[in-house]
């Protein structure tokens, strides 16, 4: 077993979120199952899921296995899911968050997120789960006008209630989680967006430090993920990993290039949530932690910033603008 001991501290309660998570999204029926046990073998103590990846079940029974298997305790692993955008109102929102904890097998989730501050239409589960993005389960966006305020309210019911630790908000710009910051009872405590040397996003980890909020980077690796689903924009980015500024420093240090993009996030006072597809990158994502950028090298790759977002819903889904 490869550990990290890195963790960020969240607020209220003080608890150590490891900064190493291990991210589910794009994993998928037994193999989603084994790659959860074997990265809790492997010392990753934090399972980023949501219920728009469509695998919390088998995720939950690759946790239920390592549990049974004396790997881990259920208390010393972070189980983290989404709210998905169809769920939005107060009367789904529990709904939402009762299924996703019965597919995972768990009582509690330690961090839960709201996935988007988009609103849709409701789908039952009965027609279609998970719902996705398309009303009609083909081309149909239908937005439903549902104030962050009323999902928020619903989601803190559910912390008073025990079934939520901490509370997060994804994809979320700083103007809105200002606003969300006036009025919540419960103030979230992680902020995940997208952040990598293409997208650096200096500005938002800065605000949300400012206020306490802890912060995940998702994509770490760039384009790279996005190549899978043969995105426009992430067939045309340089792949980061053959970046000559990378591919330098990782030869520097004797590390791979994702251990460098990592090192350079986790420095930087982020979590991180990369998927592994083998052992030996559950490792080396580990064995990052190991790694020590200079102040000079920390910079040459912050330098490659063209604030370029791979996971903006707007390219694909009509009137999501939520970072326009």
């Amino acid at each position: 077993m490869t550990d990290s001991p890195l963790t960020l501290r969240l607020e209220p309660t003080g608890a150590g979120l490891p900064q190493i998570g291990f991210g589910t999204w794009k994993h998928y029926g037994e193999k989603a199952t084994e790659a959860v046990y074997a990265g809790l073998k492997a010392g990753y103590r934090l399972i980023d899921g949501a219920c728009d990846y469509g695998n919390e079940k088998e995720c939950g029974e690759g946790l239920r296995r390592a549990i049974a298997d004396g790997i881990v305790k259920r208390e010393e692993v972070f189980v983290v899911s989404k709210l998905w955008n169809t769920f939005h109102r107060k009367e789904h929102v529990r709904e939402a968050v009762l299924r996703s904890l019965a597919d995972w097998g768990v009582s509690y989730f330690d961090v839960y997120y709201v996935h988007f501050p988009i609103s849709l239409a409701y789908v039952s589960p009965d027609t279609r789960y998970p719902p996705g993005w398309y009303f009609d389960g083909k081309s149909e966006v239908k937005h439903d006008p549902v104030p962050l305020r009323e999902t928020w309210e619903a989601l803190e019911q559910l912390v008073d209630e025990g079934y939520i630790r901490h509370l997060g908000v994804s994809n979320m710009c700083s103007a809105l989680l200002m606003d969300l910051l006036t009025y919540a009872r419960h103030r979230p405590s992680v902020l995940q967006i997208e952040i990598h040397p293409y997208n650096t996003q200096t500005r938002a980890v800065a605000y949300a430090h400012s206020q306490g909020l802890a912060v995940t980077a998702y994509s770490s690796f760039g384009p790279l993920g996005f190549r899978e689903l043969q995105t426009a924009k992430a067939l045309r980015a340089p792949p980061l990993f053959a970046h000559p500024a990378v591919t330098a420093i990782a030869l520097a240090h004797a590390c791979t290039p994702a251990q460098v993009v990592l090192r350079w996030a986790t420095q930087r006072g982020l979590a991180v949530i990369p998927k592994s597809n083998t052992a030996q990158q559950m490792r080396e994502n580990l064995e990052s932690a190991r790694v020590r950028l200079s102040e000079g090298e920390m910079a040459a790759v912050s330098a490659l910033d063209e604030e370029l977002r791979f996971n903006d819903p707007a390219d694909d889904f009509a009137g999501c603008y939520i970072f326009s």
